[in-house]
């Protein structure tokens, strides 16, 4: 059955502990998902019809279009939230 999909969130948890630990930030789910979130709230979403199968081929054929907003979306979003991480330690 056929889905929708905001392929740019998949883009962006596909790339984000990689990010993440070349730019030493905590990397607890809670920053993870707070980084995510603020990072696709400044990225536009790109949705796409697609059959679940097929999702993952499409998202690493179009995620290099994008590849440097997406990088620059979370690097922006982890320096906010290693400034303010709302975890506690």
């Amino acid at each position: 059955m056929p889905q929708i999909k905001n392929y740019m969130e998949e883009v962006v948890f596909l790339v984000i502990k990689e990010i993440l630990t070349d730019i030493n930030v905590c990397t607890c789910d809670k920053c993870v998902l707070d980084i995510a979130a603020i990072a696709l709230n400044d990225l536009q979403p790109k949705y796409i019809v697609t059959e679940k199968g097929e999702l993952y081929s499409r998202i690493n054929a179009l995620k290099q279009q994008f590849e440097v907003d997406i990088i620059s979306a979370i690097t922006k979003a982890a320096v906010l939230v290693k400034r303010h991480p709302r975890h506690t330690d």
